[in-house]
């Protein structure tokens, strides 16, 4: 089973990344960096969440996010799926921080249960059956609107929306083109998938320049 390891985001200045990252989130062991800007715009396509126990633990992530420097997107409220917010971090990415459960259980703050790329894509059949042929595992289906992969203990869960819904749960205008300043590290081969998505052994995403992969005109990501 193919399994995403890191997640290497393109930015202009990789100390002031690893700083910001370290005191909203404090994820570093999946995330890298490298100094690189490539031409993007608007939407970039992808949704990175974290995904925690209760309203509690969201503020206790979005708080100090706030302080670093992230930009309020959608303040974190109840919903009827649960609890949560989004946030955009000074390098331009989206992050959504979410918990299922809409009052608090006394779960330790600042604690990670599952970290989720969301992707949005321009067909969610094609991208299902490209990553299907590329090893990942169907763990959840909903037709042509959602679409869940199975992912070991520790590793970053791979999760399928359409690129409108992705950006309207985000909150931005679906529109963008150029990069998506986003390198996906796994223990597969290197590819591309339908939508732009560079994927590139975890051994190689380790901070070092890699070549950037452009995006189609239409497959789009979040305001820079």
């Amino acid at each position: 089973m193919t399994n995403i390891n890191t997640l290497t985001l393109q930015v202009a200045d990789v100390e002031a990344a690893k700083s910001f990252y370290d005191e909203a989130f404090g994820i570093g062991d999946r995330l890298r960096f490298e100094q690189a800007t490539p031409p993007t715009s608007g939407f970039r396509g992808f949704v990175i969440s974290l995904v925690v126990a209760d309203p509690a633990v969201v503020d206790s992530f979005i708080e100090p996010a706030i302080t670093a420097g992230a930009r309020v997107v959608k303040p974190a409220k109840k919903s009827f799926w649960g609890y949560g917010g989004v946030l955009q971090a000074p390098d331009g990415t989206l992050w959504k921080i979410a918990a299922s459960s809409k009052k608090s259980t006394g779960a330790p703050l600042r604690v990670v249960d599952s970290l989720v790329l969301l992707l949005g894509t321009s067909d969610i059949t094609a991208s299902k059956a490209f990553y299907v042929d590329h090893g990942l595992t169907v763990a959840k289906s909903y037709g042509r609107k959602y679409v869940e992969f199975e992912a070991a203990d520790g590793a970053v869960t791979l999760a399928l929306y359409g690129r409108k819904g992705a950006a309207k749960d985000a909150g931005v205008p679906p529109e963008g083109s150029g990069s998506h300043r986003l390198v996906v590290g796994s223990d597969a081969d290197a590819f591309v998938d339908p939508d732009g998505f560079a994927w590139s052994p975890a051994s190689l995403t380790s901070g070092q320049p890699l070549s950037a992969q452009p995006r189609r005109a239409d497959a789009g990501g979040a305001t820079a």
